[in-house]
């Protein structure tokens, strides 16, 4: 499954969320797959395209994070395969 992962940094902080990155990685659960994120341009947000099978592999790549980041998660689809599915 798709989700959408809003990371809201902490404190404005991303200067900490950028230097763990650099030192440990994603840190995600194997078999989850990071896709594609866009970072707002005042360094506030990260929104991310992830992909895996449940939401353990979530919650145990939050456990990483939750000190520097709140996040948002929603499951998502892409909208090409939502249209389709209203045009059947």
């Amino acid at each position: 499954m798709l989700y959408m992962v809003v990371e809201q940094f902490k404190d404005d902080n991303a200067k900490a969320v950028y230097e763990r990155y650099f030192d440990q990685g994603r840190m995600m659960p194997e078999g989850m797959t990071y896709l594609d994120s866009w970072v707002t341009v005042d360094l506030s947000r990260c929104y991310q395209i992830v992909e895996c099978q449940d939401e353990a592999q979530l919650q145990s790549w939050m456990d990483n994070w939750t000190d520097l980041v709140d996040f948002f998660i929603r499951p998502v689809v892409p909208g090409a395969d939502m249209m389709k599915a209203f045009q059947s």
